[in-house]
């Protein structure tokens, strides 16, 4: 009862922030200059406000995206509002396993330090679809292909962190959605199967396994030492490009829900806070909601359920790309 009240009156939590906070308001005064941030899908939605906002605060970042014409776009957008912004834009398709491995041996080759990675982008409520690899559309883009594109830019964060001193940050944009999925969380067995395939619960198995993700990884980075933390956050409901396959349905909520939905700038604070602020340094396997701490659900608590994701999302990857 207490989140709605917060939700629809914008009243702000312990971090002084709340549902109505914009992500330029969480990170005001903040000086990014010294970090540079990969951001998936970062010119679009709330991934182009993430953007947009990181380099006002002057952090180099490469937004990596399937579209590059929306990215131009995008970026020149970013400059003309603030000319000294330092945007790079990169090919990367999540539902292509190859697409991310070559994105990161791009990305290694240009010898960039690495201390932001947000794996923000994703597709929502989609048809029953494969992707070129045979996985379906929602678990391969929402959670394999970050999966696999944050395991291999590790080696590269772990570098930057040691030799700058500076904590590296993990954020991954799970979604309230995460508590609506299958009865036993991930359907394992089944999860290119469209016999008992749910738009919605499809997605909200891979919001889940966003957040089950960030869980193991963060146990893993700490059990090793590493000066890197990694948080999921939900970032509200939002109307984005994400909802194109349900358009009519999230305005027609709209019409009787409209006082839980947030704007783009607000839909961006909880993402860029964690990526920035301060307040959050040494803080890891935490899901975060308006800007604040969140219980999520008793499935995104299991860590058996955690590990056997992450060991799943590991056999899979072997198998398409055999190695």
């Amino acid at each position: 009862m207490v989140g709605v009240i917060s939700l629809v009156t914008g009243m702000v939590g312990p971090s002084g922030f709340g549902s109505a906070s914009t992500a330029e308001q969480v990170t005001e005064g903040i000086d990014g200059a010294n970090l540079t941030a990969i951001i998936t899908g970062g010119a679009s939605g709330i991934g182009l406000e993430t953007t947009r906002v990181l380099a006002l605060r002057k952090v180099h970042v490469i937004i990596a995206v399937r579209n590059m014409v929306s990215a131009k776009e995008a970026k020149q957008r970013i400059l003309e509002e603030n000319e000294s912004a330092r945007v790079d834009i990169m090919k990367l398709d999540l539902c292509s396993l190859t697409s991310v491995t070559s994105f990161v041996d791009n990305f290694i080759a240009l010898d960039l330090p690495l201390n932001i990675l947000i794996n923000n982008a994703g597709v929502m409520f989609c048809p029953f679809k494969l992707s070129e690899d045979g996985i379906e559309m929602q678990f391969a883009t929402n959670h394999l292909g970050h999966f696999l594109l944050t395991n291999l830019l590790l080696e590269k964060m772990k570098q930057t962190a040691q030799a700058t001193g500076i904590e590296g940050r993990i954020i991954n944009l799970s979604s309230i959605a995460h508590n609506y999925t299958y009865i036993k969380g991930i359907r394992f067995n089944k999860i290119n199967e469209r016999k008992g395939y749910g738009n919605k619960k499809a997605y909200g198995q891979s919001k889940l396994a966003n957040i089950l993700h960030t869980n193991e990884l963060s146990h893993r980075l700490q059990e090793e030492g590493v000066n890197i933390t990694a948080n999921s956050v939900h970032p509200g409901v939002i109307m984005t490009p994400l909802m194109r396959h349900s358009s009519y349905l999230m305005h027609f909520l709209k019409i009787f829900t409209f006082y839980i939905w947030k704007n783009v700038p607000q839909g961006a604070a909880t993402t860029c806070y964690v990526a920035l602020h301060p307040n959050v340094k040494g803080v890891t396997g935490k899901y975060f909601v308006d800007c604040n701490l969140c219980k999520p659900s008793a499935h995104a608590k299991n860590k058996h359920l955690a590990k056997k994701l992450w060991d799943f999302s590991n056999e899979l990857i072997k198998s398409i790309l055999r190695v």
